[in-house]
């Protein structure tokens, strides 16, 4: 399949029947895509961290109880010790990355240490890992009916509830995935 289209700030939305426990219900946000591949941040699976927590890994120290209680998302199994935060762009960090005028993805210290102090970005996901394809693997998956797509929607990414984000993705399409069964796109 030949590279047409990018998915880039678009939601994948698993399929019911997706068994890979790494993506089974998820909603991915695709952060780039391009013909050489894609990467994305899972936005609805938090895991049982607190930021706070990863202040204390990292050494770095916070006095505001709203950023010590921020659930920390399970982005992806690709490199798992790696942090993202996904975030409003307003405010830009050392490595930052606008994804489109409302959504960038921050990877430096440096927004962690500005959460921490309370003067971060306001809308936030902090993830820990991503989720990586291969030029043309994504379009295969796509292709195979692994994964709904469409555009993403930054009041999914921020303020709708982790455990009502793979419905309310579907949503946006006009699809109900309670209607689906898991052997949907297989004849």
């Amino acid at each position: 399949m030949s590279f047409t289209t990018s998915l880039t700030n678009h939601f994948l939305i698993a399929m019911p029947g997706l068994q890979d426990p790494n993506f089974s219900r998820t909603v991915t946000y695709v952060c780039e895509h391009t013909e050489h591949g894609a990467i994305g941040i899972v936005i609805n699976r938090p895991m049982d961290i607190r930021l706070g927590e990863m202040f204390d890994q990292l050494d770095i120290t916070s006095n505001d109880r709203q950023a010590l209680e921020t659930s920390v998302y399970l982005g992806g199994p690709v490199q798992p010790e790696r942090g993202f935060v996904l975030h409003s762009t307003a405010e830009r960090f050392d490595s930052t990355l606008s994804i489109t005028s409302e959504i960038s993805v921050t990877t430096s210290w440096d927004v962690l240490e500005a959460i921490a102090d309370g003067r971060g970005p306001d809308r936030r996901l902090i993830a820990l890992g991503y989720a990586g394809w291969g030029g043309g693997q994504l379009e295969q998956e796509i292709s195979a009916n692994t994964w709904l797509s469409g555009p993403a929607d930054e009041e999914i990414i921020f303020r709708v509830p982790a455990g009502a984000r793979w419905q309310a993705a579907a949503n946006l399409l006009g699809v109900d995935m309670n209607l689906l069964g898991s052997q949907a796109g297989h004849a």
